[in-house]
């Protein structure tokens, strides 16, 4: 089942139309994945299970419903009845359902389906038990089973995004799978690397977690006919949301519960990778305490790193860092036409920095 946000009264159209778009979603990409081999059936009914939050999808959506032009004549009839001045920005978005198209759906599908391969394949990565409250496909039946299983994923999208007709979509995506795995070939490359600096985990955020996201937002407005400043903005949007959420993402692994996050955590200190709370840590420390938390770091004393981090302001600087984030993303969305759509995606933003799971 999605998780969806908690909305408040005045975002229940646009709540409620992406949950109608988001079951269709659903649709197409069990459809995709249904085999006539019960096995494969067997496995894909299981990693269906690790769609929670459905981000992508939802962002392809959004960004589809906030870009997509107002029809002029329904705008015109809504400002003959009342003051333009009366108007607040909901009122000049009129949300239909005609607004997004199969192509929205197939490609909020696609991304999916390719997110979904890389939690199975990082799950092999970290030696992951736990995933969305269940256990693995890795833990339940190997890591053999889970590779093909992720790799079965990718083929799926590239099959599925190909109905579209569309070779520039396949590109795009194409492009964007190569810089996810780009990005976790140097986090692999710098395991157990102590100067990793702000700068280099960044870049590495981008590739592996904000491109992703980033093209998510520029699909869903192109293909909805936005200009190319409207879905260069939304891309731009798109990645500072996704760095603020993979900050957010490896502040939870140290320091989050694993009952609320849902899945293992700990993993990034058990296989050396350097996140921000621990390069900051690393950075800012008297030559001393640095030596401290290296040997923490080193013998993956997890419970003396986390109260350290917490100790020294390595934990709320990095939540100020994804934070900033959030307000440069949220920034980008006034390129995007006003209404509950934008509106929306500003609220989500928000959620992003301050979750908990």
């Amino acid at each position: 089942m999605t998780r969806m946000m908690k909305v408040d009264a005045g975002f229940e159209p646009i709540a409620s139309a992406l949950a109608a778009q988001l079951d269709q979603v659903t649709v197409i990409f069990e459809r995709q994945l249904a085999s006539d081999m019960s096995a494969v059936n067997k496995l894909c009914m299981h990693v269906e299970q690790y769609r929670g939050k459905m981000l992508r999808p939802t962002l392809v959506l959004l960004s589809g419903f906030a870009a997509a032009p107002a029809p002029a004549q329904e705008v015109r009839s809504q400002r003959s009845e009342v003051s333009q001045a009366s108007l607040s920005p909901h009122d000049l978005r009129p949300l239909t359902s005609d607004l997004l198209t199969e192509k929205h759906r197939i490609v909020a599908a696609v991304v999916e389906m390719i997110h979904m391969a890389t939690l199975v394949h990082d799950d092999v990565l970290d030696e992951a038990a736990v995933r969305r409250r269940g256990r693995t496909v890795n833990d339940l039946w190997g890591n053999e089973m889970a590779v093909i299983l992720g790799d079965y994923l990718i083929s799926n999208a590239f099959h599925l995004c190909s109905t579209i007709g569309d070779p520039a979509i396949n590109l795009t995506l194409g492009d964007v799978t190569n810089t996810l795995c780009e990005g976790e070939l140097v986090q692999l490359h710098h395991r157990d690397d102590y100067s990793i600096d702000e700068a280099l985990y960044l870049e590495i955020v981008r590739r592996k977690t904000a491109s992703l996201i980033g093209e998510c937002c520029r699909l869903g407005a192109m293909l909805s006919g936005a200009p190319e400043r409207i879905s260069k903005a939304m891309k731009n949007f798109g990645i500072a949301l996704g760095i603020a959420f993979q900050i957010q993402d490896d502040l939870l692994d140290l320091i989050g519960d694993q009952g609320v996050v849902g899945k293992s955590l700990g993993k990034d200190l058990d296989k050396g990778k350097l996140t921000l709370p621990v390069i900051y840590q690393l950075a800012d420390s008297e030559p001393a305490d640095r030596g401290e938390a290296l040997r923490l770091i080193m013998e993956r004393d997890a419970a003396s790193l986390r109260l350290l981090l917490i100790e020294s302001g390595a934990v709320a600087r990095t939540a100020a860092t994804a934070k900033g984030f959030v307000s440069q993303a949220k920034s980008e969305l006034a390129a995007a036409p006003a209404g509950p759509a934008r509106d929306y995606l500003g609220v989500l933003a928000e959620s992003v920095a301050s979750r908990t799971w």
